[in-house]
């Protein structure tokens, strides 16, 4: 599987993971998701997520402790507050996972992006494994 690299916008933070362009990106309406208009990828060995450059940079935000996920940290630069991947354990979703925000990726070309499937979530509702009715402003 490919090894893809990623940084902060700075360069202080700096990173690398397993990624399958052939596989399914996401993006969610939950209210995190949609605020930070997040698109990103599921690995599939978050053991394969290592940070490379600059560990000591990073800040967690655990998002909400009420609501459908509570157990999802999302890593930031704390210098220029790039996001840059989330770790978490969500036993509906298959249990621990890591995901990578795909803007912030450096080595992957505008065709793969654009080529990756896509899979909507409807994590506002908590209904992951379907779409939400609306997505044009997402």
């Amino acid at each position: 599987m490919p090894i893809h690299h990623g940084t902060c916008h700075c360069g202080t933070v700096a990173f690398q993971a397993d990624l399958d362009f052939t596989q399914p990106t996401s993006r969610c309406n939950c209210s995190f998701c949609r605020k930070t208009r997040n698109w990103s990828q599921r690995i599939a060995d978050p053991a394969s997520l290592i940070v490379t450059q600059g560990a000591d940079a990073i800040s967690h935000y655990h998002g909400r402790t009420a609501g459908p996920v509570p157990h999802i940290s999302h890593a930031f630069c704390r210098q220029c507050g790039t996001r840059l991947f989330s770790i978490g354990d969500i036993p509906e979703l298959g249990g621990r996972f890591a995901s990578v925000f795909l803007p912030a990726l450096d080595d992957v070309t505008e065709a793969e992006l654009i080529s990756a499937p896509l899979v909507w979530c409807d994590g506002l509702h908590g209904n992951w494994w379907n779409a939400p009715t609306e997505t044009r402003h997402l």
